[in-house]
């Protein structure tokens, strides 16, 4: 079972987004999936709540304390968290250590990537992401095709050994999705077509 954690010490960088249409993304593939949010704010359960029945089976778990992690996850093909949004935490710091791939989005400003590097070298230190057991994979997240910032992020990150994964747009079908309980990957209309061959990369990456 892969536990696959979405977190960054940056807030508004769209975690609950990437968390919850990956976990479509995999359900979509006939996974058993649950989302786990370990955030106070507990966006993804709600999101979860939000979910229509005829749609692909997610379930929801509240990993928001410490004693929760783990939950039900043995029955699980894999658990996707919505991780808390800092480092500070023992929970935080269980939920790097028990992930199989960290996911960090970020968006492509200046004042993201510096706070982003500073996270990711942080949670480099922690014990199971130094020897090499879990994949750091960083995503730059709302990227507006007409933003010439994105090349510079590419290379901030690139030059301090993070390099990009993927990028994912800023599209208004997001904020849709969010507000039914859907994703990307629930529905085939070419507006969600279009954009899932960005998530490739990712997908790739935590089946590896």
């Amino acid at each position: 079972m892969r536990k696959i954690l979405v977190v960054n010490s940056k807030g508004g960088c769209g975690k609950t987004t990437i968390a919850t249409n990956l976990a479509v993304a995999l359900a979509a593939r006939g996974e058993d999936v649950a989302l786990a949010d370990a955030d106070k704010q507990k966006s993804s359960l709600s999101w979860v709540r939000r979910r229509p029945k005829n749609l692909m089976k997610i379930e929801g778990l509240n990993w928001s304390k410490e004693g929760a992690i783990g939950d039900k996850g043995k029955q699980l093909d894999a658990v996707v968290i919505d991780g808390p949004g800092g480092l500070r935490s023992e929970l935080a710091k269980n939920l790097i250590a028990e992930a199989s791939d960290i996911i960090v989005p970020v968006l492509a400003s200046a004042f993201d990537w510096n706070a982003t590097l500073k996270f990711l070298d942080n949670i480099s230190d922690i014990k199971k992401v130094r020897k090499g057991k879990a994949d750091i994979h960083v995503v730059a997240n709302r990227i507006n095709r007409r933003s010439t910032q994105v090349s510079d992020l590419e290379q901030t990150l690139s030059k301090n050994g993070y390099p990009l994964l993927a990028r994912i747009s800023d599209r208004v079908l997001y904020a849709r999705h969010a507000a039914a309980g859907s994703g990307v990957f629930d529905y085939s209309d070419a507006g969600s077509y279009e954009i899932r061959g960005q998530w490739h990369p990712v997908l790739q990456a935590v089946d590896s």
